[in-house]
This record gives structure tokens, sequence and C-alpha cells, in this order.
């Protein structure tokens, strides 16, 4: 089987999977899929997680209370194919990360509320 071939079988299997499988429950691996995140890019994301999880876990041990900073971090770093608000609210669905997800969730919708007060119109 050239590779050609292999290549236009795995994007079929991947359309009939999509059709059994509600998509929108997986919102993070819907992202994936569309954006067509390699496997090292959604390993690298999966590092990165890890590692923003553990200084946010020491940063809540020493009783910090902003994260800010390791949101600007996770955004910095995500791979240019993902929206870091998208993928926060995604990954937070699918449960990676409650914790963290939560930090930064907080922080994207104060940042939200914060900007719709600021606006003039």
């Amino acid at each position: 089987m050239g590779r050609t071939e292999y290549n236009d079988n795995a994007a079929f299997h991947l359309q009939l999977l999509s059709k059994v499988i509600d998509l929108n429950k997986f919102p993070m691996i819907k992202m994936v899929l569309e954006k067509n995140v390699t496997d090292s890019e959604y390993n690298e994301l999966i590092q990165l997680l890890s590692r923003l999880n553990e200084k946010y876990e020491v940063q809540q041990e020493e009783g910090l209370l902003d994260y800010s900073s390791l949101l600007i971090e996770f955004a910095g770093m995500l791979s240019e194919k993902l929206d870091p608000d998208a993928t926060i609210y995604a990954l937070k669905k699918e449960g990676y990360y409650p914790s963290l997800m939560a930090a930064f969730i907080k922080i994207i919708e104060k940042d939200k509320r914060k900007y719709k007060r600021g606006r003039s119109y």
C-alpha cells in the first residue's frame, strides 16, 4: 500500500469515526483533528500542560493567587495552530488538569468582563 493510499484510507476511517462519535463531547480531540495538529505538537502540548500544572501546584502551595504568568506561558508556548482560549475551554471540558484549567478560565473570564466594562460605544 502506497503512502497516498494509506493517507486516503486513514482520512476515510476518521470520517467514519466522526459519524459514530459525537465530537462535540470531545472538543479537544475535535480541535486537534480540525487544526491538523501533529503527533509531536500534541505531545508538546501535553508536556507543556504537565510542566505548568507542576508550577501551578507549587505556586498554590506557596499561597500565590494570581496565575496569569502561567497563562501567558501557556499562550506563548502553544502551537500557533491552536487558539489559547478555545484550547483551554476544550481541555477543561475533557477533564485535563481541571484545577489549572479552572484557574486559567477564571483569568480569561475576568479579563473579558474587564474588557466589556472598559469599552466605550
